[in-house]
């Protein structure tokens, strides 16, 4: 009987041994199998990584449980990229250019490569950008019949064609922004999206159990538009603070010797700088914002359209 009971110990630990095994390759597959996506022709960017992770947001946000639902889910890393978020903003009645060609919002990214920090094994391979919080954005402005641009050519390339330094990066966008601008003459919003480099105890807040990205306007104090772009952007910051208490940080101004001070907002009257979040602020707290951000911005252009 007691040879009985250890060789029956033994199988039950052999079992054991071999599901761990099966643990440990399986894990292993998907991380060789990402990383071989990521060094193939299968680009898994910012505007895709939007698609793969937010899923479900109308559901409790829970970033690992989404990520391995997926990937349970899924009959290759290509049908992980489906999408279905922006119901969570509430639709405005306003339908604003309609015909498909006529554009009314640009969003760019003067710093494109302004980076948030990973939460994921995803993530940290994609290394999600600003860029990501301009195709929320873009995403819900789209579904809300807002017809919106976001640039995707580089900065850094336009940067390095020119033998620019990094601070150059205003003059580079404007190129890129003057360019759309002459293509899309119903152009009238534009946004440029950025993030902070403070610290996450300076960039978050919770807001009813939800964590937040902090947002900021910047305000340049040298261009020609500067009381209609203050006048514009208080209305959305006002906004938010009904809407989102805390979730913004007010209206920067800046200006004077060595400071940029227009920041392409002599464009029009209705160009915003934002910084959404900071260095160390996740997608799931630049996902929100993004979201409370756009929902603002919607409301108040319904306002000057209507």
């Amino acid at each position: 009987m007691k040879k009985r009971f250890i060789s029956k110990a033994k199988k039950k630990r052999k079992i054991s041994y071999k599901f761990l095994l099966f643990v440990v390759i399986f894990i292993f597959t998907i991380i060789t199998t990402f990383k071989y996506l990521l060094k193939s022709n299968i680009k898994i960017d910012d505007k895709n990584l939007v698609k793969f992770l937010l899923v479900d947001i109308n559901n409790d946000y829970d970033i690992f449980k989404q990520v391995f639902n997926n990937l349970k889910k899924a009959y290759s890393p290509i049908d992980l990229l489906s999408t279905n978020y922006y119901d969570i903003v509430p639709k405005q009645t306003k339908v604003v250019n309609s015909n498909n060609k006529d554009y009314l919002i640009y969003i760019y990214n003067s710093h494109q490569d302004e980076k948030y920090a990973p939460s994921t094994f995803v993530e940290s391979e994609v290394s999600p950008s600003v860029m990501m919080a301009s195709y929320i954005i873009e995403d819900v402005f789209d579904k809300n019949n807002f017809n919106t641009l976001v640039e995707e050519r580089s900065i850094t390339e336009l940067l390095h064609n020119n033998n620019w330094k990094y601070y150059k990066s205003y003059e580079a966008s404007r190129i890129y922004l003057n360019d759309t601008k002459n293509q899309n003459p119903s152009l009238k919003y534009f946004i440029d999206v950025h993030r902070d480099s403070l610290t996450k105890d300076k960039t978050t807040v919770e807001i009813n159990g939800k964590s937040y990205a902090k947002i900021i306007f910047l305000l340049g104090l040298e261009n020609p538009n500067y009381q209609q772009n203050l006048e514009f952007i208080t209305k959305i910051n006002n906004k938010l603070e009904e809407k989102y208490p805390n979730l913004s940080k007010g209206i920067y101004q800046k200006g004077g010797e060595g400071v940029n001070g227009v920041y392409n907002q002599d464009n029009s009257k209705y160009t915003i700088l934002v910084e959404i979040g900071g260095v160390d602020n996740t997608t799931a707290e630049v996902l929100n914002t993004s979201l409370a951000f756009s929902e603002c911005f919607m409301e108040v252009i319904s306002s000057n359209e209507g």
